[in-house]
């Protein structure tokens, strides 16, 4: 299944996409796709319905975050060798965790917001691990069970801030806006090989991100299972999961958001984003 939802800001709906592309309404069923309806019996409930039945939602609305009520928002860093080769970093022998402020999550087509001072505000093409089943010290065996589905996740970053003013990477990684989550959330079952999906981004139509998540260092299960030791995981969570080569700060010169520009980006099977970027 691909779970969305949509709708104004605030005031977003359930839904689903059926095979024809078009948006079902979920309102009659579920009150959200976020908490118990992540669950595997919730996900079982939501597969036995009548597709057909659903209302179809007319006209193209606006598409939320693909998960409501996110209590994490955990971010993994450098998990691409060849990333952080361009960052001049080093392979980290363990996951690098940090955190994106749930305040920061925002629809997939959404404007990404220039911070107000910001000149290094860049962007990272990311697959989103959301949690369906609560994780306490989970082995990697057991992981995968706890994964409801993936989306794609824009991790939006402000290098000075991340980089320049003290050692904390939470500092610029979550600034209001820098988390487009969507634009819908495709079920586990759908998504065979989570380490095979070629991933991309383009900024006013050049491609600067060509990449696979053949290349994570550090795969769905070791990060969810590595998490569940830091934290218990709980149904909406979001785990984001570093980001293959081509980022702004990797280019010579470097290149950063400036105002003005559209960010292109999407996985293979899990859908595109389009954000408009403008300053504060």
């Amino acid at each position: 299944m691909k779970l969305l939802r949509y709708g104004p800001e605030g005031q977003e709906k359930p839904g689903l996409l059926d095979d024809a592309g078009a948006i079902r309404d979920l309102s009659g069923h579920v009150a959200d796709i976020a908490d118990d309806v992540l669950t595997p019996d919730g996900l079982a409930r939501l597969a036995a319905l009548d597709v057909d039945s659903l209302p179809v939602v007319d006209g193209s609305p606006r598409l939320g975050a693909c998960v409501g009520n996110v209590r994490k928002f955990v971010a993994i860093g450098l998990n691409y060798a060849d990333h952080a080769a361009e960052s001049g970093m080093p392979v980290p022998s363990e996951p690098v965790v940090f955190n994106k402020w749930t305040s920061c999550i925002v629809g997939p087509n959404d404007d990404v917001v220039i911070p107000k001072g910001s000149t290094k505000t860049d962007w990272e093409v990311e697959l989103g691990i959301v949690i369906g089943k609560p994780a306490r010290s989970v082995s990697q065996a057991e992981a995968l069970e706890h994964v409801a589905g993936y989306c794609v996740v824009n991790d939006v970053s402000e290098r000075e801030w991340q980089l320049e003013r003290g050692v904390s990477w939470d500092k610029g990684k979550g600034f209001d806006t820098f988390g487009p989550i969507g634009p819908w959330m495709v079920t586990r079952d759908e998504v065979p090989d989570p380490r095979n999906l070629g991933m991309w981004l383009e900024v006013d139509g050049k491609r600067y991100q060509d990449g696979s998540t053949k290349t994570m260092i550090f795969g769905v299960e070791e990060l969810v299972a590595y998490c569940s030791k830091l934290m218990t995981l709980m149904p909406g969570d979001v785990i984001t999961t570093g980001t293959p080569p081509g980022v702004g700060m990797g280019q010579d010169p470097k290149v950063f958001l400036k105002g003005g520009e559209v960010i292109r980006l999407g996985i293979d099977g899990l859908g595109e984003q389009t954000q408009k970027v403008r300053k504060a």
